[in-house]
């Protein structure tokens, strides 16, 4: 079959936004929880919420991605990304009507339902960022690179309109619920937005369906349904290519020992910036001249920083390339946690905002350098199945790292 060059194709740009923008609405409602943290910590102040539902909410993600990579071959892409951000959009409005149902007061009870919803977003985050990872990991890198800035992206944005929101709320009555509501109205808006852009827009730019076309060809039964949808017939393609192709594809367990150091680099990767982000900031940073602020402050410093780290990779002469010094890169990050400590007891404010910079910086810089040379070198279907096994371990080093965080309090006592 003569499949075109993708460079003579049009809709990279609009492929990029788009990306970018799914990207955004698969983690918006996660950040904003991270982001009105006050708000949770003000309802339910004896219960750790930032740690509690962030070590809720990756159980969840980590069961399903580990189910769903398993069956990455078997699962029609078009379907599970769709039901993801349908399960998006559903949790946060269930979201916003609990809030207005208990008329935001606090009580085991909410509690106990606002974890439920988190289970929800951790469901719904495996769903999407490990079938969206897949997809675009045999597409151009630019997409993938856009796809993950679009995650740090909503962190970023939620940070900033978080900070807006208090200073115009603050001193208003019921100030910090409205704050919240207008967040989570966002979070529901883009989320379905991603609905109709995956659905409609997305799977019809010639230079999608060139990718989808190509990874079909060379055996993907995943991208069955997303053909069908840009008006492409696959059948043909099947029939006199999917036996001898799907016989020619690496397995999973062979992909996964090929990228072992890949692999463990987005582990610790996650494990070093989930023991000291997000609960260890909102905890353990002590009193400062920014009183409430501070970290709200952090947060934001940390997003912002994760962001930019994601568009370094695009100046190719300041990419990490080497293998090996991915590895080196990401074991140095560890140093940061004794860093965190002996600032959080003994430095100031300023030394901590520029740590939190630092390792917002790292995060987004290494994550995006692994994701786009990872899958080099694969035929589509070994490329869609090694996407969802890096998922695996990104997902395996926040859960570690979310549980290393508790070690903080254990060892202030706070418990």
């Amino acid at each position: 079959m003569d499949i075109p060059s993708p460079t003579k194709l049009k809709g990279k740009f609009v492929g990029i936004l788009v990306c970018w923008i799914l990207g955004f609405g698969s983690l918006i409602a996660w950040n904003s929880l991270m982001s009105i943290g006050d708000y949770y910590y003000a309802l339910f102040p004896n219960y750790h919420p930032s740690r509690v539902l962030t070590l809720v909410y990756q159980p969840f993600a980590l069961g399903t991605i580990v189910i769903l990579a398993y069956n990455e071959a078997k699962v029609d892409t078009r379907k599970r990304i769709l039901a993801g951000y349908i399960l998006y959009t559903l949790s946060t409005l269930t979201l916003i009507l609990l809030d207005l149902a208990t008329s935001g007061r606090g009580g085991i009870g909410n509690y106990i339902g606002v974890c439920a919803i988190v289970g929800c977003f951790g469901i719904g985050d495996a769903i999407v960022q490990g079938g969206m990872t897949g997809d675009l990991s045999f597409m151009c890198p630019e997409f993938i690179q856009s796809f993950f800035a679009g995650l740090a992206a909503s962190g970023a944005v939620t940070s900033g309109l978080r900070l807006m929101a208090k200073a115009a709320f603050e001193n208003s009555n019921n100030g910090l619920r409205k704050g919240v509501m207008l967040f989570l109205a966002i979070s529901v808006f883009f989320e379905f937005l991603c609905i109709l852009l995956y659905a409609f827009i997305f799977p019809k730019l010639p230079i999608v369906k060139h990718y989808r076309t190509k990874a079909a060809v060379e055996g993907s039964t995943t991208v069955a349904a997303d053909l069908a949808a840009a008006g492409i017939e696959t059948q043909s393609i099947e029939k006199t290519n999917n036996d001898a192709k799907q016989s020619e594809r690496l397995s999973t367990k062979q992909l996964f020992f090929q990228n072992i150091d890949y692999e463990l680099d987005l582990y610790l990767i996650y494990v070093a910036t989930l023991s000291i982000f997000p609960g260890f900031l909102y905890e353990n940073t002590g009193t400062h001249k920014l009183g409430s602020w501070y970290a709200l402050v952090l947060i934001a410093m940390y997003n912002v920083w994760d962001l930019i780290g994601r568009y370094v990779p695009l100046i190719d002469k300041i990419k990490l390339k080497s293998r090996k010094g991915l590895m080196i890169a990401t074991l140095s990050r560890f140093l940061l946690v004794p860093c965190f400590y002996f600032t959080a007891k003994y430095g100031d404010q300023g030394w901590m905002i520029f740590l939190v910079s630092f390792l917002g910086l790292t995060n987004g810089h290494l994550t995006v350098c692994v994701m786009t040379a990872a899958p080099k070198g694969y035929k589509g279907p070994e490329q869609n199945a090694l996407g969802n096994l890096l998922v695996v371990f990104i997902l395996c080093g926040i859960c570690s790292g979310v549980a290393l965080d508790w070690l903080w309090i254990i060892g202030n006592g706070k418990f």
